[in-house]
């Protein structure tokens, strides 16, 4: 099934429902503060489930009491796709528990 690149605006719509993060060249991105390292790897880890869920994995970062995504779809030629957005709003839902702002 092909999945189809969006357009600038419906990228900066669909950005302007997730607070937080933003357009960094060809991808969305966003990074979260945690109180822990360990809640922050917590949260990686809940966060390849989710991708693993939806077959769609992103650059994920740990660092010291953070976590950051980039996120665009391999399969569109690196475009920014709705499978790019749907996993940013399974992350943004999983975040509070972790934590995370």
């Amino acid at each position: 099934m092909a999945v189809e690149p969006l357009s600038q605006q419906e990228i900066e719509d669909r950005l302007a429902e997730l607070p937080g993060w933003s357009l960094d060249g060809d991808r969305i991105t966003r990074s979260y503060r945690l109180g822990s390292h360990f809640a922050g790897a917590a949260m990686v880890v809940h966060i390849a489930q989710v991708q693993e869920e939806l077959d769609h994995h992103s650059d994920l970062t740990l660092g010291y009491r953070s976590v950051s995504l980039s996120v665009h779809t391999h399969c569109a030629g690196g475009a920014i796709t709705a499978r790019d957005f749907e996993l940013a709003h399974r992350v943004e839902k999983l975040a509070a528990g972790h934590g995370a702002h």
